[in-house]
């Protein structure tokens, strides 16, 4: 059975490369009817973020995947482990790497290291001055067994150390990338064990994917200069590796690494602005995989049964931002009303426009309620226009509020005189007030608009009449504003235009 593995470090929330990769897996994983394990690399305690864990799970359960073994929270939101081959949080298997480590030791593979930090940087200077690779040049690999026992038993701090090959080539089959070599010539012996005991990412990453009968490693392609250090690991140890597939860098438009210091790619952050975890999914399996043909919209069992690594590009993936939302507009405006309603009432609970009370829509600007009906037709009529969730607030604010606050210039048309405009807007007032507030309908609405159009302009008539009622220059058809405002409010607005025009005047 194919197994494999996400082995994130609770170091801050999940970037956006991280989900990709945790997509990718799962994916491979679900197409092959394998396992996933989520396991935790928490060994590097001077970068571990408290609840970091937790936010990654709740993360992606929110985005609707899933795990087969590893930690999950209860319903008290506490952390559990499922899963026969854990325990899955690396700090609590310190043990099982010790153990390795010392057989390596005892089989003369592996060798105790007691430079300082001062000796490491005094040798690396040295090698950048004759422009050699920085790389640990085995001074202390030649310790007799003498020396080393005396240190030992003396106290001296030490690490561990893998004894590389000083030649020989190593070989790889990439999944992605094909052959890949690699000359052991130019891999230093890296540290299995550092000096505060904990181990460091290459030992406890070969020693849980064998115990944990990992399959295939999917891992991004800054790992690739670690395959001889774990292949010659794996083979010190007689195991057999997993195989292997590392899958391109995300980018940045200027094709630099996409990077937690390089703006907003923790997955949290999309989601809280308002991107659909289905948009986000769909989004992120194309940054780097390609179906084979021009299709752009995948649900999670489409892309289940048509993925494989094969499809999995070299290049590196450029994030496009206005492609994501572009792609997240047309899931939003796919969305049934009643889901969408339901998404959006939080943005506008947290703006303060509105609460939420006994089940009726309470506008806190003024004395007013509503039910969730009259807020269900702002939405649908603000829904082709959105891209994001939390843009709903700043779209369909003019319809919570009785005073409208803009500058009366943007009332005008153009280069139409104010005063011009000003008698556009009496007639509609005019007009309107003729209409009974039971067939204030945007039918009958749009029927007067478009007969002073006729007479007045098309411009003169209705860009003022939207300026009038949204404050804004750009919205949904004003017609159909006005018949949710409701005679009385949309005649207010007028009178509220009229009077900023007479400042002008």
């Amino acid at each position: 059975m194919i197994r494999v593995r996400f082995a994130p470090s609770p170091t801050g929330y999940l970037h956006l490369g991280s989900l990709r990769t945790f997509l990718f897996n799962w994916l491979f994983t679900r197409h092959n009817r394998g396992k996933i394990i989520l396991r935790i690399e928490d060994t590097d305690q001077k970068r571990y973020v408290p609840g970091a864990t937790e936010s990654l799970i709740q993360t992606l359960k929110s985005l609707g995947l899933d795990w087969d073994e590893g930690p999950w929270l209860n319903e008290k939101n506490q952390i559990i482990e499922k899963g026969k081959l854990g325990p899955y949080f690396q700090t609590k298997r310190l043990d099982i790497y010790k153990n390795f480590a010392q057989k390596l030791i005892d089989q003369q593979k592996a060798y105790y290291c007691f430079c300082t930090e001062n000796d490491l940087e005094k040798m690396r200077q040295e090698q950048i001055a004759k422009k050699l690779p920085p790389m640990y040049d085995e001074r202390c690999r030649h310790l007799s067994q003498k020396e080393v026992s005396q240190k030992l038993k003396k106290g001296v701090p030490f690490v561990i150390r893998l004894k590389i090959p000083e030649q020989g080539i190593v070989k790889i089959n990439d999944l992605i990338r094909g052959k890949i070599e690699f000359n052991y010539r130019d891999v230093d012996d890296t540290i299995l064990i550092k000096s505060d005991g904990l181990p460091t990412y290459h030992l406890a990453n070969v020693v849980d994917d064998y115990l944990m009968q990992i399959t295939h490693v999917l891992r991004a392609e800054e790992w690739i200069s670690s395959i001889p250090k774990h292949l010659f690991l794996y083979q010190s140890l007689g195991w057999r590796p997993p195989q292997m597939a590392h899958v391109p860098l995300i980018l940045n438009p200027d094709h630099s690494k996409l990077s937690k210091r390089q703006g907003e790619i923790a997955v949290e952050d999309y989601l809280v602005k308002g991107y659909l975890p289905e948009a986000l999914l769909n989004f992120i399996v194309l940054l780097g995989w390609n179906p084979g043909n021009n299709q752009e919209f995948f649900s999670l069992k489409e892309l289940i049964k048509i993925f494989s690594i094969e499809n999995i590009q070299k290049a590196g993936a450029v994030f496009n931002i206005e492609k994501l939302n572009w792609l997240n507009g047309v899931y939003v405006r796919q969305l049934k009303i009643d889901r969408l309603t339901k998404l959006c009432l939080p943005y506008l609970i947290q703006s303060n426009f509105i609460a939420w009370e006994k089940n009726k829509i309470k506008l806190r600007a003024i004395n007013e309620k509503h039910n969730l009906t009259w807020l269900k037709k702002i939405i649908k009529l603000e829904q082709e226009r959105l891209k994001r969730l939390n843009e709903i607030t700043e779209k369909t604010q003019f319809f919570f509020v009785d005073n409208m606050d803009y500058e009366p210039s943007i009332l005008i048309w153009k280069k139409t005189e104010p005063a011009v405009i000003s008698q556009n807007l009496q007639l509609i007032k005019i007009e309107f007030k003729k209409i009974s507030a039971k067939n204030f309908t945007a039918t009958n609405i749009q029927k007067t608009l478009n007969k002073l159009g006729r007479e007045k302009g098309i411009g003169e008539i209705f860009w003022p009449f939207r300026v009038a009622l949204t404050g804004q220059q750009a919205s949904p058809p004003p017609a159909e504003i006005a018949e949710i405002l409701g005679q009385a409010k949309t005649i207010s607005r007028l009178d509220q235009a009229l009077d900023k025009l007479n400042k002008i005047l």
